[in-house]
């Protein structure tokens, strides 16, 4: 059974983590890292095929090309799971069309969102033109209840936000309807490191600005997801969600501590979890 634990509500949370039906239920979300896709990672078959398996929750990542259209793709460099070779960076969207990801078409995150509509996106910002484009592109769709924003650089959430100010939706970028956000890797070491000495709710209201975490295990040698630490974000009104998490025990645990989410690369396995207890599908 999940172990009880302070239910977030410190501030009210944005649709993306409290108007969906598993966050209604109070269900921990099952994420599909990059679609859990593995050889045709972050492409509209795995997303589909995710779907298709209960998960209405699929984290992903973006780039921008040269010419400035958001690409769902994880590398700086093409090599490692396309057809392609070099720098992301160097192409423009045109020149993607005769490449391919484990046999799959590259993906637009535009496309993505018009394929899956009523889909939630786990959106991690690679590169630093990501901030601008995503807010354009949120505004164009009126997808702003659909994403959750995030980045290892919590510059890049800072920027978003501002772009989303700039575009003249201020209550998307900080008010009571903002686009929900996590936290980066020094939002995330302030919150390991203070959060022991009481400042977790103080750093959660006046200096991160964020919705959520979405943390590992582990931090090198440091333990990250604790049940101090848990105890502490919920308090705070932080939900916690974990990354990549595959092993069905370890899902059980984190289960067990009152985490909130958990991303994996095994959507057979943490379908098969969240079945056993009553939580799936989420959709």
């Amino acid at each position: 059974m999940r172990a009880a634990t302070t239910s977030p509500a410190l501030l009210p949370a944005p649709a993306y983590l409290a108007a969906s039906a598993p966050a209604r239920r109070g269900w921990p979300l099952g994420f599909a890292h990059r679609g859990a896709g593995n050889e045709r990672e972050n492409t509209l078959a795995a997303f589909t095929a995710a779907w298709e398996a209960g998960f209405g929750y699929l984290e992903l990542d973006v780039r921008t090309t040269s010419d400035g259209v958001l690409v769902v793709f994880h590398d700086a460099t093409l090599d490692r799971v396309s057809t392609a070779a070099g720098d992301f960076s160097a192409l423009a969207w045109a020149d993607f069309a005769a490449h391919t990801v484990g046999g799959e078409p590259f993906l637009r995150f535009a496309d993505l969102l018009a394929a899956l509509p009523e889909a939630r996106f786990n959106v991690d910002l690679k590169d630093a033109d990501a901030a601008p484009a995503m807010a354009a592109l949120l505004a164009e769709h009126d997808a702003w209840d659909r994403v959750l924003v995030a980045s290892f650089h919590d510059s890049r959430r800072r920027a978003f936000r501002r772009a989303v100010a700039a575009l003249g939706h201020p209550e998307r970028a900080h008010g009571p309807e903002r686009v929900a956000t996590s936290g980066g890797a020094a939002a995330i070491a302030a919150l390991v490191l203070l959060g022991p000495l009481g400042l977790t709710g103080w750093l959660r209201r006046y200096a991160l600005d964020i919705d959520c975490v979405q943390v590992p295990l582990h931090q090198g040698r440091v333990p990250v997801v604790t049940a101090d630490f848990v105890r502490r974000c919920h308090a705070a009104g932080l939900p916690v969600h974990v990354w990549v998490v595959d092993d069905p025990a370890e899902m059980e645990r984190l289960l067990d501590l009152g985490v909130d989410g958990i991303m994996t690369d095994r959507a057979d396995v943490l379908a098969e979890v969240f079945t056993r207890r009553g939580i799936w599908p989420q959709h």
